[in-house]
């Protein structure tokens, strides 16, 4: 299998097409190989345009939704980022590509090891890895410059508002299991403005602040 021309039909086809402009996130996209973060049983589904389980109940967003919350973050080489959702580890490494640290929350304790040991392999040494609630953030390391939330919650948490740097942006799905919209909060002189940017569909944000199991 070329995973090469894989990942250029990718490109072309589903982030491009669909109005993904930033040429730096899509150099990063060519370079990440999407094949090794999902398992060995899925791997021909790796680049197509919808999400693929990896186990513990949790999925590998589809390529076009890693873009388009990545590219709404507008993220800067200086940027310390917060994110809450591991799962396979491949929006990490979009993410550890982009900016100069990540801080990632996995509630799995499965899934969070078998990222953290394949983002190693791969050369990766600015993400910090963490299992527990991601809805209670990560106050030790806070300010983040950047926060992205990759499970919907009925309301963004607000220990993540307060840990988020004046001037930051968090982009996160809100809403329920049959309707959730996909948001951008932006913190400005302490106060916070949300836009809408689409319809979606994720796993749920399992935490005190997110929804109760």
């Amino acid at each position: 299998m070329d995973y090469s021309l894989l990942r250029k039909q990718m490109i072309e086809n589903q982030l491009i097409s669909r109005g993904i402009k930033d040429q730096r996130l899509l150099n990063v996209f060519s370079k990440i190989e999407r094949h090794k973060f999902v398992p060995q049983e899925a791997i021909e589904h790796a680049y197509q345009d919808y999400p693929v389980p990896i186990g513990e109940g949790q999925t590998i967003s589809q390529p076009y939704i890693v873009a388009l919350m990545t590219e709404s973050l507008q993220i800067e080489r200086t940027d310390h980022i917060l994110e809450i959702g591991t799962g396979s580890g491949y929006q990490t490494a979009i993410l550890a590509s982009l900016a100069d640290k990540i801080w990632t929350i996995e509630r799995s304790a499965v899934l969070s090891e078998r990222a953290k040991r394949l983002l190693n392999q791969l050369g990766f040494n600015n993400i910090y890895f963490k299992i527990g609630d991601g809805s209670l953030g990560w106050q030790q390391y806070a300010p983040f410059n950047r926060i992205i939330v990759t499970a919907y919650a009925p309301q963004i948490p607000p220990p993540l508002i307060d840990q988020l740097a004046e001037g930051g942006k968090l982009i996160i799905p809100i809403g329920n299991s049959f309707s959730q919209t996909l948001v951008l909060l932006e913190k400005e002189n302490k106060n916070t403005k949300i836009k809408e940017i689409c319809p979606c569909v994720f796993v749920p944000l399992v935490g005190q602040y997110g929804i109760q199991k």
